[in-house]
């Protein structure tokens, strides 16, 4: 029984973790899409503004 506890607790320990660094990923592709975007219309406006610095 205290083996089956032990295997249970890790298997507990290890999902928390996995859904932990998922939750983060996903997290970070929306921050790396929205700076992408950012980075579009920075480019977009020079561009159009014939800024050239």
């Amino acid at each position: 029984m205290n083996i089956l506890f032990w295997i249970i607790a890790i298997i507990a320990v290890v999902l928390l973790i996995v859904g932990g660094i998922v939750e983060a990923v996903r997290f970070l592709l929306w921050v790396g899409i929205a700076l992408l975007l950012l980075a579009v219309i920075a480019w977009a406006l020079r561009k159009i503004s014939g800024s050239k610095r």
